[in-house]
């Protein structure tokens, strides 16, 4: 990638980040190690108050990878983790790694169908859960899905009763038996609690998977991004290099994005643990307990998404609180607004620049310079080792400064390929380039601006919606004929799913009910907020419903005609 050095950006790269990094040709267990090694005595981890030092974690994470081997774990076995950020989720990441597994990863939020249909797709052999989610694997250890089911007891990982952190929550979750399986279930803690340590593993880093990264297309299937362990090495380095002034063995991490997430395993996990910092973790946001927690544990690093930091700033408003520990965000997920990043430095004093990365590139390609130039809206700079360029969709032709194209990047954090999807692989990497599907513009000093997302997803409060999967559930229900899904705009989230549904000649029905059936089959992000009855829809001359004109509709109902295309 030679030529790289000629183009626009080299100019802007802040003097302190090289623009070529060496990364070392190991197994990303390697990323642990090195935090141990740094780190010495430091906790590697606080959760609700417990703390996990290093050498403790390490020793779990040995004796769980020996334990998996002696269960026939070993390389290229797929295993499932669906799991919140908590303990066991490193113990079990890095476990798999170090014995060439594969690592599948599965968001909890979802419902035993969508699980179902990811174990399928993924080959899973194995899956590790925690008791107060083990319910959802119950269909599928009737259909024999997974050969086995390893549970956590989230109360052995807290220092107060579980009931305590939710109170309600957990009276309410259905329980596995997990007699009644046999040896297909078996408990997590007795595999952390040896002396045992496994047997060595041969790991061709650029070519052995080390994570099956799910990510929808732009059909809305979705499919398994296959990222190598050198794809995660690269994309650890390269992220920590970006924010150079942060030192090893001195950060403390805030870890609310979800480490099931490409972006939370990267920025905050992989990164974390690499630089030896202490990770707080919090299996889900909420803003008074993620304030509690900056403030006690004095959090230096804080990667999130717009969202996160918009209900911080609202509560920093209304609350007089002390975040100043915070020196670092690198925000992703989606744009993030000027007013909101300014607020948020306001009340920290410490710095925080937009990026941009996806599944496929383990995420990170682009980010604004931390304590260098940045420019509000743009998406930044590319990473060391990254090339990127604006390409005319349809021809693949690069296309001139300034001119709005498809970013096509290509760099060490790409990913293999898609899992089982030979067409979808072809179509996505070409020539060695990752086309994202995102259209995007380069100025003249070589920051880049998306200017549109993939044409049809949604993303509400960070996550990715592919409206296709939406509405084949919304076919599902009996009372539907026809059915769309579009993104609306929506001040915290960005965008939320409105649904417009054609009902069958003679039915009634009213939103909550649609809303309701959704709720069974989809994740909560998923699920539609908004229902319009509609006695048609707007179709193509081939029948294909047009979700562009009723977006259009939408916005022009809402007065926002600015964003009418």
């Amino acid at each position: 990638m030679g030529e790289a050095l000629d183009k626009p950006w080299v100019k802007s790269y802040p003097k302190e980040v090289p623009l070529r990094l060496e990364y070392p040709k190991v197994n990303a267990f390697y990323l642990l190690e090195r935090g141990v090694e740094v780190a010495g005595d430091r906790d590697a981890l606080v959760f609700f108050g417990k703390r996990t030092g290093y050498r403790e974690l390490y020793r779990s994470v040995l004796s769980l990878a020996a334990s998996l081997q002696g269960m026939g774990v070993g390389k290229g076995t797929k295993v499932a983790l669906l799991l919140p950020n908590c303990p066991v989720y490193p113990m079990a990441y890095y476990a798999l790694l170090r014995i060439g597994a594969i690592v599948v990863q599965l968001n909890p939020m979802y419902t035993p169908r969508e699980i179902n249909l990811l174990l399928k797709d993924s080959e899973a052999a194995m899956a590790i859960t925690l008791d107060i989610l083990a319910f959802k694997f119950e269909e599928a250890l009737k259909e024999k899905l997974v050969d086995k089911l390893m549970v956590a007891n989230m109360k052995d990982f807290l220092p107060f009763p579980l009931s305590i952190l939710f109170p309600l929550k957990v009276r309410k979750q259905p329980k596995l038996d997990m007699g009644k399986y046999g040896d297909q279930v078996v408990s997590f803690l007795p595999f952390i609690r040896g002396a045992g340590k496994p047997e060595p593993v041969e790991v061709r880093p650029e070519e052995d998977v080390a994570v099956f990264q799910y990510t929808g297309g732009t059909t809305g299937i979705s499919k398994a991004a296959m990222l190598t362990h050198a794809n995660l090495v690269a994309n650890t380095i390269q992220t920590r290099t970006w924010t150079y002034r942060s030192q090893d063995a001195r950060e403390v991490v805030m870890c609310v994005l979800p480490f099931f997430h490409v972006y939370g395993m990267t920025a905050a996990m992989n990164v974390g643990f690499y630089m030896g910092s202490t990770l707080v973790l919090a299996p889900r946001f909420e803003v008074k307990e993620v304030v509690s927690l900056i403030k006690r544990y004095k959090v230096t690093m804080f990667p999130g998404v717009p969202t996160i930091y918009v209900a911080i700033n609202q509560y920093a408003s209304e609350h007089k609180v002390d975040l100043s520990s915070v020196e670092v965000c690198i925000s992703g997920g989606a744009p993030l607004p000027v007013e909101v990043a300014q607020e948020f430095e306001r009340f920290t004093g410490g710095k925080v620049v937009e990026g941009y990365g996806l599944s496929e590139a383990s995420p990170v390609t682009h980010a604004n310079p931390v304590w260098g130039k940045r420019k509000f809206g743009s998406i930044g700079l590319p990473f060391p080792d990254t090339d990127a360029k604006i390409v005319d969709p349809e021809t693949g032709e690069e296309l001139p400064q300034g001119e709005v194209g498809e970013l096509a990047v290509r760099g060490p954090q790409v990913m293999k390929g898609y899992w089982n999807r030979p067409e979808e692989t072809a179509q996505a990497l070409r020539n060695g380039w990752l086309h994202t599907g995102d259209m995007a513009k380069m100025d003249e000093e070589g920051y880049f601006y998306i200017v549109d997302r993939k044409k049809d997803m949604i993303i509400s409060g960070g996550y990715n919606i592919y409206p296709r999967e939406v509405e084949e559930v919304l076919y599902e229900h009996p009372k539907i004929l026809e059915a769309a899904v579009i993104g609306i705009p929506h001040e915290y989230k960005g965008e939320i799913v409105k649904a417009y549904v054609v009902l069958k000649k003679g039915e009634v029905a009213v939103a909550e009910e649609v809303i309701e059936f959704c709720k069974e089959r989809l994740a909560p992000y998923k699920i539609p907020k908004e229902v319009e009855f509609a006695t048609d829809l707007p179709k193509s001359m081939i029948g294909k419903v047009l979700r562009r004109e009723l977006k259009e509709k939408e916005l022009l109902k809402r007065g926002d005609l600015d964003k009418v295309q």
